[in-house]
């Protein structure tokens, strides 16, 4: 089937997306295509703000529309822990939990020699900027649990181990509701070690 060339236009630019495929893309167009033009407009309003006001926090690098996001400036979160992670949505994950109380600092990715990844494309250097000018106790590393992410938490242990700061990593291990008959040996053998005391 033949789409008109605006319609197509649509359709690649759509598929272009993280996980949208040509069906879901063709889907995504017909919707668009039936909406009524103010719902339309919005959408594309919303693409061109973000576009135009969102930036990264020069401190964390985490999403943000000022100098600093909202998790840099506000004084109520505690100064002494930075929590490492890849993505701005890891932020996101880790905030819902509504545990963590410290800052965070957003790596733009792991190190991956294979992709062209190396130290000197994500932010590494300025981890290490913060940890030696502000006062902190702990860096907690929450990258994923892949092999990209353990040689990025490997690689910062090293370094931050002679600036006198406490390394921890975050545990991995089994979800809740799992079955271990479907888990893996790494996970089942990180939950093992992960173990914690019944109190």
């Amino acid at each position: 089937m033949l789409y008109v060339p605006s319609v197509q236009a649509l359709i690649d630019e759509l598929e272009r997306l993280p996980g949208i495929g040509p069906k879901s893309a063709q889907r995504i167009a017909y919707y668009l295509l039936i909406i009524n033009k103010d719902d339309a407009n919005r959408l594309a309003k919303s693409i061109r703000d973000v576009k135009e006001r969102v930036r990264f926090c020069v401190r964390c690098f985490n999403i943000s529309e000022d100098e600093l996001c909202q998790i840099c400036s506000d004084p109520s979160r505690e100064s002494g822990t930075i929590c490492v992670v890849e993505e701005p949505r890891d932020v996101v994950a880790i905030e819902r939990t509504k545990l963590f109380k410290g800052s965070y600092h957003v790596l733009g990715g792991a190190l991956s020699p294979l992709d062209g990844i190396g130290p000197d494309q994500i932010k590494i250097k300025e981890l290490l900027e913060r940890v030696k000018n502000e006062t902190i106790q702990e860096v907690i590393v929450s990258t994923n649990p892949n092999l990209e992410g353990e040689a990025t938490s490997m690689y910062l242990a090293k370094l931050l181990s002679p600036l006198e700061v406490s390394v921890t990593r975050i545990a991995s291990g089994l979800p809740v509701g799992g079955d271990l008959e479907y888990a893996d040996e790494i996970t089942l053998g990180r939950a093992i070690e992960g173990r914690r005391r019944i109190d």
